[in-house]
């Protein structure tokens, strides 16, 4: 259904939207927008971190129990 809409489709549907929400609505949506992807990957680079970090303190000692003790 959707894989004819074609340029002119798009353009239709463009000026139909600016015309009815108007140009200073959409860009302001479109600011919300932006900061919403960038909280978004700001939350997904956390997450990596955080995930490392916590590799990384598992990873730290893995010398069995008994050989520490006699070190």
């Amino acid at each position: 259904m959707l894989n004819n809409i074609g340029l002119p489709g798009l353009l239709l549907i463009a000026i139909v939207v600016l015309v009815l929400f108007g140009r200073g609505k959409i860009s302001s949506l479109m600011g919300e927008v932006g900061k919403g992807i960038t909280a978004f990957k700001k939350g997904v680079d956390d997450g990596k971190r955080e995930i490392e970090d916590t590799t990384a303190d598992g990873a730290r000692d893995v010398t069995p129990e008994t050989e520490r003790d006699k070190v």
